[in-house]
């Protein structure tokens, strides 16, 4: 009867863990554009990500997620998302072959990033696929 007892009075208390915001004043931004959708991923010089934001998500549906406008809000908000990090400069890497490619670039200047550097990675094919074999008649 008196474990009951003990057991009852113990409370549980649940300790709330602060979270530590990391400074990272440089960092690298991936735009991925494609036919259909724009993707924006910034991350920390080792690659981990601190936000990333995409068509869809800014509220884009349909034809729209594909233009440039769609593009320029999608790295607004991957921007607004990371400047709580204390980021400033970046390293831009671009891929892909959609319509939004400058519009997000420029976007990414005008919301306060300095860019550093930008490079196309996009990958091209060099010999391609096996052609079909030919049909025989």
């Amino acid at each position: 009867m008196a474990n009951k007892n003990i057991k009852n009075t113990v409370k549980k208390v649940q300790t709330k863990q602060l979270k530590v915001r990391r400074k990272v004043p440089k960092g690298r931004a991936y735009i991925v554009t494609s036919f259909n959708n724009t993707i924006v991923t910034i991350t920390d010089p080792e690659g981990n990500v601190i936000s990333s934001s995409s068509s869809g998500i800014v509220g884009f549906k349909g034809a729209r997620k594909s233009t440039p406008y769609a593009a320029s809000r999608v790295a607004e908000d991957a921007t607004n998302k990371s400047v709580k990090y204390g980021l400033s400069e970046v390293d831009v890497f671009i891929s892909g072959p959609g319509t939004g490619r400058q519009m997000a670039v420029k976007s990414l200047r005008n919301s306060g990033l300095r860019i550093l550097s930008l490079s196309d990675i996009t990958p091209i094919p060099h010999n391609g696929c096996r052609p079909k074999k030919q049909p025989r008649n």
